[in-house]
């Protein structure tokens, strides 16, 4: 049986400022692409996980994997093994260990035959990080609080043809938040901050408005990864197949937006 972790992208994304318990209070719009990592699951003895995949080597699968705290969580003594294909970058805006945690929670309700409403998965899943349960329903909503307090959204944007790029340099969410100075940008107010620790964000954002056929071009969450809508799959290729050429070094996700 296998699920996938749909990766996330923030659409827009506002801070409106830092709470008490030095968290950062958000405005944001999740999306959520078609694509991202695989995770499978099979008989096991306990619970247990192996990663696999182009980005293996940059996730540990120890005690405090996502993945694992959310099979904890909702299993209990229950078995699974479960196997990550891990093809999204880490530390990289888009959901990442969030994604997969929220993956494992749906596959292992139906693995396990639970009868789980999807409001006690979102309690769960408030536990183990803000963009948990936003990831966990991954359709089009709103996220108000630390992002994990939920609205339902009509979504304009479903099919739509995106490219994620990444330029290989992960960012630390906490050092991102920890650079905001309390000004709002154009449409993601993480994106100065994250530019004066990665200024090679610049560059990706300006390859991708360059492309013709581009619409919304955003850096999602705390970075680096960016994408940019399209208004066809031709030129979203187009793009993909020119910043490759220009860029071979750079991950990219050609997908379409659910």
């Amino acid at each position: 049986m296998e699920e996938i972790a749909y990766a996330k992208l923030n659409l827009a994304l506002r801070v409106r400022g830092r709470a008490a318990d030095g968290f950062h209070d958000l405005d944001t719009l999740f999306a959520f692409a078609e694509d991202g990592d695989r995770l499978a699951v099979t008989e096991g003895d306990g619970i247990s996980l192996c990663v696999t995949g182009p980005f293996a080597g940059d996730l540990g699968d120890g005690e405090d994997n996502l993945v694992l705290r959310a099979a904890r969580a909702l299993g209990g003594g229950r078995h699974a093994a479960l196997i990550l294909d891990k093809r999204l970058p880490v530390a990289a805006g888009i959901g990442g260990g969030s994604a997969d945690a929220a993956a494992a929670l749906r596959l292992l309700v139906r693995w396990w035959g639970l009868g789980v409403a999807e409001a006690e998965l979102v309690a769960l899943a408030r536990g183990l990080g803000a963009d948990v349960p936003a990831c966990l329903v991954s359709r089009t909503v709103r996220g108000t609080g630390r992002g994990d307090v939920l609205e339902p959204v009509e979504s304009e944007w479903a099919g739509a043809p995106v490219l994620l790029v990444n330029p290989g340099v992960p960012l630390s969410t906490s050092q991102v938040f920890g650079r905001w100075k309390g000004l709002a940008s154009d449409g993601n107010d993480l994106q100065p901050p994250a530019l004066e620790l990665a200024p090679v964000i610049g560059e990706v954002l300006e390859r991708l408005r360059d492309r013709p056929g581009a619409g919304l071009v955003r850096m999602s969450g705390s970075g680096a990864t960016c994408f940019g809508l399209f208004e066809s799959e031709a030129a979203r290729d187009a793009a993909d197949s020119a910043i490759a050429a220009a860029r071979p070094d750079w991950w990219r996700l050609a997908t379409r937006l659910r």
